[in-house]
């Protein structure tokens, strides 16, 4: 089967995913916060920056390999963390690294997984990133930081925009609890979509399986309040300067919109700053993240690190984000939705999408590399 021909874009991998995932872990994945204005936002952001074509530039031959924090990756992009990501499809996270490894890109592995950092750090094969929560005692924060160093994953990125839990409301309507419940409402959309009842089957429903190994408290909770809660602090800058002082290798922020905060992390010695507003599921009354993103990058400079998600659709949203100043971007939901379409393939054929979008476009734009496009911003 041709991919490129039957599944040109991650919309047409996104509708396949939805009719194969039961309505309660589709809600999970797709929805936001609030009225999910937040999404709308990211969208309608994305889709007002306009970028002028420039032609007689001869053949334009691509470069797309970055060197990001001292590792050299194929693409400038990779996959950020989704909690529950074996929920979305089964062993998504060890697929997920696996795909990563084979790109030659990041893979970003969340706390809140339903694998262990020793299970997925060896598929990762070096390319793995771990997304931290923030543990309010220092022993387990000590411990998890081991294991995390001991599996492979080299860089940390400390989440700062969850310092309480957000509604999600379509997510909570949906029924779902962590760890799942079948009840008979759900395993009804279980019996519609027999690819993912029968991987499930095969690996069992997922469970928070790091987090449960610090915490004796398992049982079932809202998808939005999980027993990974129990465990968590909000962390102040204090934590943070402890967090630098404990970890050794790269420290990128995540969950940043306000210029003044990314001042304040840079000088405070972190690798790098994470533009996001959480795909819309934190705050329905926060900006774009592109919005956010040109002004972060006036205030910390032209040669300061920064990382940009919240809405990508393709290779053209990663250019329009490159333009206001992103020198890496990451997906969540988009490599979710190729695993759910299609397995590993899918989620392999999310890069291969956004490679050729990208130089497509770049060609378009008389450009060879995706950083120059803001030198077509209009």
């Amino acid at each position: 089967m041709d991919l490129h021909s039957r599944y040109p874009a991650l919309t047409d991998l996104r509708a396949r995913a939805r009719r194969r995932l039961p309505k309660f872990v589709w809600e999970f994945l797709d929805s936001g916060t609030g009225n999910e204005a937040t999404q709308r936002r990211n969208r309608a952001a994305l889709e007002q920056v306009l970028l002028r074509p420039s032609v007689l530039h001869g053949e334009i031959v691509p470069e797309l390999a970055t060197n990001f924090l001292g590792q050299t990756y194929s693409v400038p992009f990779g996959i950020a963390p989704v909690g529950m990501s074996g929920l979305v499809w089964p062993n998504a996270e060890c697929l997920l690294a696996t795909v990563a490894a084979q790109q030659s890109i990041p893979f970003c592995l969340s706390t809140v997984a339903a694998q262990t950092p020793e299970t997925v750090g060896p598929h990762a094969n070096g390319n793995g990133w771990f997304q931290l929560y923030p543990s309010r005692d220092p022993d387990i924060l000590n411990a998890m930081l081991t294991r995390i160093k001991d599996s492979g994953f080299h860089t940390l990125i400390l989440t700062v925009d969850v310092p309480v839990a957000s509604r999600r409301e379509r997510q909570t309507r949906s029924g779902l609890r962590t760890p799942p419940v079948l009840t008979p409402r759900l395993l009804a959309q279980v019996a519609l979509c027999p690819a993912w009842a029968l991987g499930m089957a095969r690996h069992g429903m997922p469970r928070l399986r790091f987090i449960e190994e610090f915490t004796s408290d398992t049982g079932h909770r809202s998808s939005t309040q999980h027993a990974g809660y129990l465990l968590r602090t909000s962390p102040d800058w204090d934590y943070l300067k402890r967090l630098r002082a404990a970890w050794p290798g790269n420290l990128i922020v995540k969950g940043v919109l306000d210029a003044q905060d990314a001042t304040r992390l840079k000088s405070e010695g972190v690798q790098a700053v994470w533009v996001s507003n959480h795909a819309g599921r934190q705050l329905a009354a926060a900006p774009a993240s592109l919005t956010a993103l040109g002004p972060i990058r006036k205030a910390v400079g032209p040669d300061f690190p920064l990382i940009f998600d919240s809405g990508i659709e393709g290779g053209l949203d990663l250019l329009r984000a490159f333009a206001h100043g992103a020198d890496f971007v990451m997906l969540g939901r988009g490599f979710h939705y190729g695993l759910a379409a299609l397995g590993k393939t899918g989620a392999n054929h999310v890069a291969e999408i956004l490679k050729a979008d990208l130089i497509s476009n770049m060609g378009q734009l008389g450009i060879t590399r995706p950083t120059e496009a803001h030198n077509r911003l209009i």
